[in-house]
């Protein structure tokens, strides 16, 4: 059942996202250019997944003070939504409208509601990568955790069974592979924020190395 203080603070799985595919409206961000197909980039290799004993844990700083987790029935039993994003690269390349299927992380707030004073969260995956993202981000009415590309199951190279998606911002923080989710009381960086990158990676400002970043964009290299 969806909490009501979930839904107060903004984390309503019920908005439907509008796909940002809007006849005529620029969506190139400054310094990428269009490519027609995505080429496959993560680090480390591939992890291999059983689904018999995979799940996803959320932990941290939640409201009930314990951690909270789904095996993957469970994961794919929670309501889906579909969006249509665009995927923008740090390596300056921009897909148009990708339709991803998945669980929005809205949703996934909602049932595992964070602690009042949680701000950021840190989204990992297999061979310690993660990326972090402010909480208004992580529960935007576009962020999912994707299962299906193009009405298809990922492929592993692809993320499955579960990849994060997040339209703004540079694709880096749409982590593959994802295992865990922790709520955070103040920000961390992650993976690549702490080898170069923008903590806040937002396309629409250029926001790609660390050595750009603003007084208060980020937590000290």
């Amino acid at each position: 059942m969806r909490q009501p203080d979930a839904v107060a603070r903004g984390y309503d799985p019920a908005v439907v996202p509008s796909p940002r595919t809007v006849p005529g409206e620029c969506r190139l961000p400054p310094g990428q250019h269009l490519q027609r197909a995505m080429p496959v980039q993560h680090y480390g290799p591939v992890p291999a997944c059983d689904p018999a004993t995979w799940d996803l844990r959320v932990s941290g700083a939640t409201r009930s003070g314990r951690e909270h987790a789904w095996d993957l029935a469970g994961f794919l039993a929670l309501p889906q939504r579909e969006i249509i994003a665009d995927f923008h690269c740090v390596t300056k390349f921009t897909i148009l409208g990708i339709t991803w299927t998945g669980v929005l992380a809205a949703e996934l707030l909602a049932a595992a509601p964070p602690a009042g004073d949680a701000t950021h969260v840190m989204v990992l995956a297999d061979f310690g990568y993660g990326a972090n993202l402010p909480l208004d981000v992580f529960c935007a009415d576009d962020t999912l955790l994707a299962t299906r590309r193009e009405d298809r199951e990922l492929k592993p190279e692809q993320g499955y069974p579960v990849r994060l998606v997040v339209p703004s911002r540079y694709g880096w923080k749409s982590v593959k592979w994802v295992r865990a989710i922790e709520y955070l009381t103040s920000d961390r960086r992650g993976f690549w924020e702490e080898r170069g990158y923008h903590n806040n990676a937002d396309p629409w400002k250029e926001q790609r190395y660390s050595y750009t970043e603003q007084p208060g964009e980020g937590p000290p290299l």
